[in-house]
């Protein structure tokens, strides 16, 4: 049964620990898989276009993306190349809600990872898919948006939200 989890927010110090890699062996378990289906409806039910396992309390390298409007799930993901081109975007995140900033990021990333069903993926990644995996592989690298943004603003969240 697919399950939304409870998001793990500031300031709770496991968002700053760098995260362990999954082994091959371990990927294709079926808690590994629950875990991918979990996040991916944590994601969705909290409006996000990318979570990270540090965000739902484990220190693990798997990320889900948005990428084309679908969920792409990346374990063990590491950028091989990026674009000299950068711009600047106003993000924010599940973990830390209410703050948003400014964080300059590079266009074009080029990442390996290993997909869901084990196999290896070499992906290149534009735009908003390029920003949403440099965010996520900054939390399982234990770095947060705060840390890159160059200015933060609050923005009042409704209580009970």
């Amino acid at each position: 049964m697919i399950k939304v989890l409870p998001l793990i927010k500031l300031p709770v110090a496991s968002l700053r620990i760098k995260s362990s890699k999954l082994a091959l062996a371990d990927i294709k378990k079926d808690d590994i898989q629950r875990l991918v289906d979990n996040m991916i409806a944590t994601m969705y039910d909290a409006e996000g276009i990318g979570i990270a396992a540090p965000q739902v309390g484990l220190n693990i390298r798997l990320i889900i993306i948005s990428h084309n409007k679908e969920p792409l799930a990346l374990i063990n993901p590491k950028i091989i190349k990026r674009s000299w081109r950068k711009d600047i975007q106003e993000e924010g995140c599940l973990s830390i809600p209410g703050l948003y900033g400014p964080v300059k990021r590079s266009l074009t990333v080029f990442a390996r990872a290993i997909g869901r069903g084990g196999n290896e993926l070499n992906i290149k990644l534009e735009g908003l898919s390029a920003r949403i995996i440099q965010h996520e592989i900054d939390h399982i690298d234990g770095i947060l948006f705060v840390d890159r943004a160059r200015e933060i603003k609050r923005v009042n969240i409704p209580k009970g939200e």
